[in-house]
């Protein structure tokens, strides 16, 4: 089959997408359940961070162990998503998008349960912990790139902002509430076999060493209400006429549809430019995990030390409202909506604050004004996540979506771990609250001069990017069709 110069089939000639009825409803009821689960999953996480530190590794002596391990755990987490996500964004494409979200719900429950059984029988290492993460990773990158793909589906074009929106809550409310959860049902066995739970409930908690699989056994549920809920809602895919021929034979590979995603935006000048932006903001944001502690812990330390915290309680205070900012960021843009033209605006001059702030942030000496700083610095982040993901929602047509936002997470997210592994050496030989302050100052500079980039100003100008890829796609064709 021929393709039109916007890269679309002449078949889904670009005929206007309307979205079921109720839709929100739907969506409503989905998001409900799919942050319930991601709530569930920051409980497992935390307890496994708790579980490394105090049963794993408890002595001082075994610190260098223990960073293995948490650096272990985290990249077999981080990896399949960063690099699975073309595979799985290809493979939301081509089968229903809601039954993938089902069937990675049911098999991160099983995974749950498992987990929880090897805690229970303190037959849990580090191996196996790692194989479990990996495998818990691999599911959430295609369940992931169904989710993304599907509310488009489900959600009017005018409230996409909206969604959006309240999709960035997710994770920071989570950040907000699961570290105080699970500290309280982690400690609950211990209570129980000091008397303070009494009853056949306490009784059965008191055979617990701790509570983990407590928590763990509460995410699989939460895994299973989710996919359980999804068999009760209709989430259509989009129908692609393109993987097989007259005969039924398939001739289009996962790897031809990966490469789609990949020409759809290196074809469409603008979009990488977007791209591009946060490209940039991930590898600035990517260090804070490791310069964050070390600024409590150096450039903080006088005024925390006199107002009689500990360097745990203002980590958690600085944690917290990182994560508080996140929540009230995310609740603003889904009760506001977003711009409705110009979005680009709307993801700009967020970031230029956020760097602002972040400056801010590390050339403070207080604590309180840190918290502040930081809290405001997440407050956009939802902003300009909703706005940039409305962009693309709208400029990319849906079936192509999986294929195109899963190579668009790579390229956005390939950053992190390289700038994250330059600042394990250089938070080493310098201030880490300056290098904080420098990144900021960077962010803000570099995304303000983007409002000037006239490339990245035609975002949202949907014809001049199609005709700019059938421009691109004729020029590619040329010394082929000369052969």
């Amino acid at each position: 089959m021929s393709e039109n110069p916007s890269g679309t089939t002449n078949t889904q000639a670009q005929i206007p997408y309307q979205a079921p009825a109720n839709g929100w409803r739907t969506f409503l009821t989905v998001w409900i359940t799919q942050s319930v689960s991601v709530f569930g999953s920051a409980l497992t996480f935390f307890s496994v961070t708790v579980w490394l530190t105090t049963v794993l590794y408890p002595l001082p002596e075994q610190k260098p162990a223990l960073g293995i391990a948490l650096s272990a755990v985290s990249l077999a987490f981080a990896i399949p998503v960063v690099f699975g996500a073309p595979i799985a964004g290809a493979w939301a494409d081509r089968h229903d998008r809601k039954r993938t979200m089902m069937a990675m719900d049911t098999f991160n429950g099983l995974l749950s349960l498992t987990l929880a059984a090897l805690v229970f029988t303190n037959a849990l290492n580090l191996p196996v912990l790692v194989l479990l993460i990996t495998l818990f990773s691999v599911a959430g990158a295609f369940h992931g790139s169904a989710f993304d793909t599907s509310y488009a589906m489900i959600v009017p074009e005018r409230l996409l902002p909206r969604a959006n929106g309240m999709m960035q809550t997710i994770g920071a409310l989570s950040g907000v509430l699961a570290p105080v959860v699970a500290a309280v049902v982690l400690s609950l066995p211990a209570l129980a076999r000091q008397g303070h739970l009494p009853g056949a409930f306490g009784a059965s908690l008191a055979r617990l060493a701790n509570g983990m699989p407590v928590i763990v056994v509460f995410d699989a549920l939460t895994f299973f209400g989710a996919a359980a809920t999804l068999l009760f809602l209709s989430i259509p895919s989009p129908v692609r006429t393109d993987l097989r021929d007259a005969a039924g034979r398939v001739k289009k590979s996962v790897w031809a549809d990966v490469k789609e995603g990949a020409l759809y935006i290196w074809r469409r000048r603008p979009l990488l430019w977007l791209l591009g932006t946060f490209t940039v903001a991930n590898f600035i944001a990517g260090p804070m995990n490791v310069l964050l502690p070390l600024m409590i812990k150096f450039n903080l330390a006088a005024d925390w030390a006199r107002r009689g915290f500990t360097l745990e309680t203002a980590l958690a205070l600085i944690t917290m409202a990182a994560s508080i900012g996140g929540v009230a960021g995310g609740l603003f843009i889904s009760a506001w909506g977003g711009l409705k033209g110009r979005r680009v605006y709307g993801v700009l001059v967020p970031l230029v604050a956020q760097g602002v702030l972040q400056a801010l942030f590390g050339f403070s000496p207080i604590l309180f004004f840190s918290a502040g700083a930081i809290a405001l610095a997440d407050f956009m982040i939802p902003v300009m996540n909703a706005h940039s993901q409305t962009i693309w929602q709208i400029q990319t047509p849906r079936e192509l979506q999986g294929r195109v936002f899963s190579v668009r997470r790579l390229i956005a997210q390939i950053s992190w771990p390289l700038s994250t592994a330059i600042a394990g050496v250089v938070a080493g030989l310098f201030n880490p609250g300056k290098v904080i302050a420098i990144l900021g100052i960077f962010l803000a500079a570099f995304c303000a001069l983007q409002l000037f980039n006239p490339y990245l100003m035609r975002v949202e100008d949907k014809e001049s990017l199609d005709r700019m890829a059938a421009e691109a796609a004729v020029a590619s064709a040329a010394p082929d069709a000369g052969k």
